[in-house]
Parts: structure tokens; C-alpha cells; sequence
């Protein structure tokens, strides 16, 4: 796994890690953080260059001083493709990483070949009654595993054996997941009737085995708001595939964009 490296934008530092070479692949980590999908990654770089940031507030990243929403990380990175003069990406969006993605592809697609949405979150299915997206904040570390994972021992964590460094970035994740999430809670009201925006060739990866937000109820929606949106399935793996089932994400990505 390649080192991080410092980027500024638009004041802004971001943590980035940058991984491979050849076709920009900007990877947007979900609520854990981006070196819980290091397997991932190193997948992903077979594919291309991967340029993976930490949101302001995750990982090491500072907080932003005048970012605290998703609209205001979706400008952050169309900056950062700008400045840094990137083009034919493709964008992977993970769980809050896909909300940001889509939230993106619905601004700008100028710089953005083609998108990737693994389980992404960020619409409203239901009516204003139903809770399309179980509160993290409420429920028990096991109910969450339960949901969220295919194996729910994968999420098992001692953190007696964690250093104060990495406790510290746990803390820092779960304090930028409430700041960007909070209200209203995992997603844009106006998102889903803005994805018709999105004019380019999309990927929706979701785990068979999602308990969080479900691929026949959730997936749907999201795969029926976006023109010609495709949606795949990747057996035994839950909310989070790009950790249950790295290899076969990335080998479903590498057939669309050879498509």
C-alpha cells in the first residue's frame, strides 16, 4: 500500500493516497474511512492510477473550515480534478462515498468517463414514515455487523490493540460521519430526482447479502433514476464488497470500463 501524500486544494489539505499508474481512478471512501478498504485498493491499482482522499474530518485530513456538508465535498473534489488537471477519470463511490459520487456526477461530468457506485447511499425511497436507512448512531456494533456484512465476524475490532493514532482516526471518522450525515440523515432529499443528470456510464455494485440498504429496494432505485445504470450483484458480501469481496469488484469494474 503506497504512502499518503499531502494535497491542497483550495486551501484545503487533504490526506491522499496514490497507488498505480496510467488512467486517474478517484476512489471515494464510505463512513470507515479510506485505509479500511486497502485491499481494495491495491486491486483498484491494477486498473489504473489511484488517487484515494481522505474527506476533511476523516482519516488524518483537518476538518474544513467551511466544509460541513456533501454538497460542499462534491465542489472540494470538482476543485481537485481541475487543479489537478485530471481527466477520463473514473469515480468509485463507496457507501457515504457513493452519495458523494452521484451528488458529483449530477453537478459536473466534464473531467468523469464513467462512475462506479459500490452500495452507494445519499436518495430517498420511501415515504416521509419510513426509515429507508438504519440509524448507525442507535443501533449496537452487532446489529450494525449484522446488517451491514455477509460475515459478521469480519467486523469484530479489538481495540485494546489498536494504537492511540489509529483509536484517534476511528474517533475522527465517526465525528465526520455525523457532521456530514446527521440531518437529514444519509441523504439529499433532491438527489434522486437529479440523477437523471447523469449522462455518463454507470456501475452500481451491491452485496447480495445487504442488510443496511437492500440491493432489491435501494438498488433499484438508485439503478431506475440513472439513464442506463447497471446493476450488479457480488455474492457473499454484505453493505461493504469492496471489503468482503475485493477481487470481485474489481474484476466486475474492469469489465465496464473495457466495455
Amino acid at each position: 500500500m503506497a504512502e499518503a501524500a499531502w494535497w491542497t486544494i483550495q486551501g484545503t489539505q487533504l490526506e491522499v493516497i496514490e497507488h498505480g499508474h496510467g488512467r486517474p481512478i478517484v476512489v471515494l471512501h464510505g463512513e470507515d474511512g479510506p485505509r479500511s478498504c486497502a485491499p481494495f485498493l491495491d486491486h483498484v491499482a491494477t486498473l489504473g492510477q489511484v488517487i484515494a482522499p481522505s474527506h476533511p474530518g476523516f482519516g488524518h485530513s483537518p476538518d474544513g473550515e467551511s466544509i460541513d456538508t456533501v454538497d460542499d465535498l462534491s465542489y472540494l473534489y470538482l476543485d481537485l480534478l481541475a487543479e489537478r488537471n485530471l481527466r477520463d477519470v473514473v469515480l468509485i463511490g463507496c457507501s457515504l462515498g457513493g452519495w458523494l459520487a452521484a451528488e458529483i456526477a449530477v453537478k459536473n461530468t466534464e473531467r468523469i468517463a464513467q462512475i462506479v457506485l459500490v452500495a452507494p447511499l445519499g436518495i430517498k425511497v420511501g415515504d416521509r414514515e419510513t426509515r429507508d436507512i438504519p440509524d448507525i448512531f442507535a443501533l449496537s456494533a452487532e446489529e450494525i455487523a449484522r446488517r451491514k456484512y455477509h460475515d459478521p465476524a469480519r467486523a469484530a475490532v479489538d481495540y485494546s490493540t489498536l494504537s492511540d493514532d489509529e483509536l484517534t482516526v476511528v474517533a475522527r471518522n465517526r465525528e465526520a460521519t455525523a457532521l456530514y450525515a446527521w440531518e437529514p440523515y444519509f441523504h439529499n432529499p433532491k438527489l434522486r430526482q437529479r440523477l437523471h443528470r447523469v449522462s455518463i456510464p454507470t456501475l452500481l455494485l451491491w452485496g447480495a447479502s445487504d442488510r443496511f440498504v437492500t440491493p432489491e429496494y435501494y438498488g433499484t432505485a438508485y439503478r431506475d433514476a440513472i439513464p442506463g445504470a447497471r446493476l450488479a450483484l457480488i455474492e457473499q458480501a454484505g453493505h461493504l464488497p469492496q471489503l468482503e469481496q475485493p477481487a470481485v469488484c474489481v474484476e466486475h469494474i474492469r469489465q465496464f470500463l473495457n466495455a
